[in-house]
This record gives C-alpha cells, structure tokens and sequence, in this order.
C-alpha cells in the first residue's frame, strides 16, 4: 500500500483497516467504520506509534484519490510532527502527569485550524497517572466533533490501560514483524548490505528500530554482548557479579550521554528567558522567583535520565531472558528439531547452557529477570535489583 503507510512493517492488515477507516472518515461518516477514540497495541518495535502517526496523517490527507498519501503538505508535516492540528504527547520521564494532560485535553477542545481532524496521539498511554487517565476518559466519553484521540500502548492489560478507557476505544493489535521483513527494510529503506541486514534482523526480537540501531551503532552492538556476557559469567561467580556492575553502570553512562548535551541546551534556554546575563533596569528582577521553575526543570531533566537508563537496563534484561529462553527450547526439542534462536549468533554459548544447566534452573533463571524488571518498575535501585538476579542466576546453574 502506497503512501505513509508505507513506514509499517509487516502490518497489512492494520494498513488496510486504517486506510479504510480514514476513507469513511473523509467521506464523513463518523460512526461505524470511524470512532473517536482508537487503541493502538503491540510489542516493542511492531509499530503501534508509527501506525498512530501514519493513521493521523492519513486523517488530515488532502489528495483527492490517494488516502494517506504521503506527499501533500497534511502527511509530509504530520509526519514531521510540525502540523497543527496533530499533537503527540511523548513521555520523557517516567510518567505522564494530569496537568500535562489536562492541558492537551483543552487545546483538543478547539476545532481544527488548518486540518479537518484535532488529532492526539498519546505514546505510552500506560505511562497514563491514574489522575491524567480521568482527565482523559472525561473527553473521551465526550469527545470534541473533530477531535481524534489514538492512544498507544503494549496490551490491553489493566495493568497498561484503564478498562473504562479500554472500552471507549477501536481497538487496533499490531504483530511482531518478522525477521525477513525487517531485513528488507533495513536492505531497501537503510541500504545496508544483506549481510548485515540479515544478522540485525535475526537477533533484534522483532523490534524493528532496534534491528537498525544494532545494524549501524557500535555501540548498540557492545552493551547487547555486554548483556549477554553475564549468563556466560555466572560460572564463575566473582566474574558474574562483576559483569552485573557493568551492565548497570553501562545504562547509567547511557543515560547521562544521551542527556547531557539536552540538558545544557534547555539549562541555557531557560536562563536566557529569566533574563540571565541582562543588564537592563528590570534584569534583577526578572530573575527573582525562578528557583521553584529551575527545580521544576531539574525534576523533569532527572526523571528522563531516570527513565532512559531503566529502558536501557530493560532492553538488557530483555537479551538476557532470550538466552536462556533458547537455551530451555534447546534443551526439549527433538533431536534434529528446528529452532528459531533469539539470539542465533550465540549458538554455542547456548548449547553449552542447555547441556549444562537442568531445565528448573534454567526457568528460575527466566523468573529471577522477570523479578528484575518488575523490582525496577517498582523503583528499586538498578544495583541492588541486578544483583539479587545475578546470584539467582548463579545458583540456577549450580543447583
């Protein structure tokens, strides 16, 4: 399918679902085909964020023939994020709050400047406080006329969305891609050599931007087999325990390189806007009282550093899962049974794992990182989490 759904992988079906629903859209029927109110879920990487964006451009598409077309000034500045009647509220810390959404919810209330939808897409609505969620259900219940609001995230959980706001919405399930879809797109959109494109795609876990970052970024490269050197480790204990501080302070060094320079940026603007470095009668005073919004910014600058070095942290502990994840299908296959890898360029590493640790060690080693995600999400210290797993993981191999 031509146009901005183009950007999907893997994804027909949802395609032709959305581009249906904005053609009865634009033909003005608002009921049935087309709703208020959609949910977009999916694994990390499938797309659901890319689907809502797409949908949303599809929604303020201007061509006369071609739903979503991808090149009028609608799509080419929705997909920018420049048009103005599209809003993406995109949590940069660890939550969304009910004054950020109860702002969006009032600019919402206005009718379309320049588009013929008020469209807002909500990234990680499970990132959703139980306070910004009411604020969202209210208008949801009762949604502006030309109001539009695609909310995204991974289930339909209780955990991840409300059921009251689950059940106001279209609900639309994006898959994992699949590996040679993903290497196609890496060989035709990136063009990357087969080679690699292949190998990227293979142990990426269906995250499509994962298999390009891990295709292009060395260093991407490097914390995944850092990660992955702390099952190999757990032989020798002291070497473990020295891998597990690696890996944390890996996602700290992470963390704070990809702040820092944002950091500064925002620090400078903000002084400047106080008046810093003014000479004019009303200089001193114009910089009186910032302190509350200086600690405002430092709140939210830590709560992104916070948030980023945990999403590092997960995507590790995610590696680390799949290692022993094949190693357990490893070991109860038949012999000469095919079986799909994770982790496929880790293949001896993961017989070695499976011939030398029995199946309960190994689905206590599956639990004890499990355990370690939730105790992150539960604000645990990284440190202190990653350790109790890493001497679980020992005494799965031992025991």
């Amino acid at each position: 399918m031509a146009g901005v759904f183009d950007r999907l992988v893997g994804q027909d079906v949802v395609e032709t679902e959305l581009a249906a629903a904005a053609k009865a859209a634009r033909a003005g029927v608002v009921t049935g085909a087309m709703t208020h109110s959609w949910l977009f879920t999916g694994p990390p990487g499938s797309g659901r964020s890319v689907a809502a964006l797409c949908f949303a451009a599809a929604l303020q598409c201007t061509d006369p023939d071609t739903v979503g077309c991808g090149r009028c000034h609608a799509c080419t500045t929705t997909m920018a994020g420049t048009h103005g009647d599209v809003r993406r509220i995109i949590p940069e810390g660890l939550s969304i709050s009910t004054k950020e959404m109860r702002a969006i919810v009032q600019i919402a209330a206005r009718r379309p400047s320049t588009g013929r939808w008020q469209v807002v897409v909500v990234e990680d609505a499970d990132r959703l406080t139980e306070g910004a969620a009411n604020a969202l259900l209210k208008v949801v219940e009762e949604p502006p006329d030309r109001t539009v609001f695609l909310l995204c995230a991974p289930t339909v959980d209780p955990e991840d969305i409300s059921v009251t706001l689950r059940s106001r919405c279209r609900h639309v399930h994006l898959v994992t891609p699949t590996v040679p879809a993903i290497a196609q797109v890496l060989r035709e959109r990136d063009q990357l050599d087969a080679k690699t494109a292949d190998w990227a795609a293979s142990v990426s876990g269906g995250h499509v931007g994962r298999a390009r970052r891990l295709a292009t970024d060395e260093d991407s490269r490097q914390r995944r087999k850092r990660a992955l050197a702390l099952v190999t480790a757990t032989e020798r204990p002291g070497a473990a325990y020295a891998a597990a501080d690696e890996l944390v302070k890996s996602a700290g060094d992470e963390a704070k390189l990809m702040s820092a320079d944002r950091d500064d940026r925002e620090r400078d603007e903000l002084a400047t806007a106080l008046g810093a470095g003014g000479t004019g009668k009303g200089s001193a005073s114009a910089t009186r009282g910032s302190a509350g919004v200086l600690k405002d910014l430092e709140r939210r600058q830590k709560s992104r550093a916070t948030r980023t070095g945990r999403d590092a942290l997960d995507r590790a502990l995610i590696d680390i899962a799949g290692m022993y994840r094949d190693a357990l299908a490893m070991r109860f296959a038949g012999r000469g049974t095919p079986i799909t890898l994770t982790h496929p360029d880790m293949a001896d590493e993961i017989t070695d794992l499976a011939t030398n640790v029995r199946p309960e060690g190994l689905l206590r080693s599956i639990d004890a990182v499990l355990a370690c995600r939730e105790a992150l999400d539960l604000n645990v210290k990284p440190r202190f989490a990653i350790a109790a797993m890493t001497a679980t993981l020992i005494t799965a191999r031992t025991t």
